[in-house]
């Protein structure tokens, strides 16, 4: 068992977690249910949940959540090891988003939202240890992140290579972007990724990557104080007359107007 892990008293408000790596020898049984909600997330190897009305397998990158005063029996599965993440917590608004079901699970598909959920919950097992009330805000805030990603990707049906690139166009927006490069990190031809893209986002890549720059540029200078100029750099645009112009397109004003 790892020992990353914080106690606290069931029920009693408190949000702890903990990451197991566990054989197939744990399990664990409560009859009654808790007072708690419970939340699972599967780094590798294989698990389950048992409650009265269904069984559910945990398998990889996936989230699992166990609906409070819910009696259930969980544990990994014959043969096999279970690596994964947990977190008690108590009812919070955003559960009124997940289905009306005893287990409620979503494969996480997307390589950034499987970060997201591995650093919210990193950040769990780090704040709860503390006892401070901004401590306890800080734990609510990454149990409300692992919750609307989860309910993000049970909403959206989108073609996972087409968010790979969405997410790739997130992390590079700055850097020149070229359509092989990205064809290529999804395994498909630049046309068919383009073809794909427009389908499911309704624009272009170039299109939606502008699209991006250009709102990220209107923050550095309404929020940081930079320049049309500074902020046109900043966001990857090397032609300033260019940037303006979509930024007048877009914003329906040009850069010097909109910073004032």
């Amino acid at each position: 068992m790892n020992l990353d892990q914080y106690w606290g008293m069931e029920g009693s408000g408190l949000i702890f977690a903990g990451q197991f790596h566990e054989s197939d020898s744990y399990e664990t049984k409560r009859a009654h249910g808790m007072k708690d909600w419970l939340v699972f997330y599967t780094l590798s190897g294989n698990g389950f949940i048992y409650t009265p009305n269904m069984k559910h397998a945990c398998e990889a990158h996936q989230i699992a959540f166990l609906r409070n005063g819910t009696p259930h029996h969980y544990g990994t599965q014959k043969g096999s090891k279970w690596h994964f993440y947990w977190a008690h917590f108590q009812i919070l608004p955003e559960v009124r988003y997940l289905p009306e079901m005893e287990i409620w699970s979503q494969p996480i598909i997307h390589d950034l939202a499987r970060e997201r959920i591995i650093q919210a919950f990193r950040h769990i097992l780090h704040d709860s240890k503390e006892s401070s009330g901004i401590s306890r805000l800080l734990c609510e805030h990454a149990i409300r992140e692992i919750l609307l990603l989860s309910i993000q990707h049970h909403i959206i049906k989108r073609d996972p290579r087409i968010q790979n690139v969405l997410d790739l166009l997130h992390e590079r927006m700055t850097e020149r972007i070229q359509i092989e490069d990205l064809a290529q990190a999804v395994m498909l031809s630049p046309s068919r990724l383009t073809h794909l893209f427009k389908q499911e986002i309704g624009e272009s890549i170039i299109q939606h990557l502008n699209r991006m720059r250009i709102k990220q540029a209107a923050v550095l200078m309404e929020q940081m104080g930079r320049s049309p100029s500074e902020a046109a750099q900043d966001v990857g645009f090397t032609d300033y007359n260019h940037f303006a112009a979509l930024f007048r397109k877009q914003m329906g004003v040009s850069p010097r107007m909109y910073r004032g």
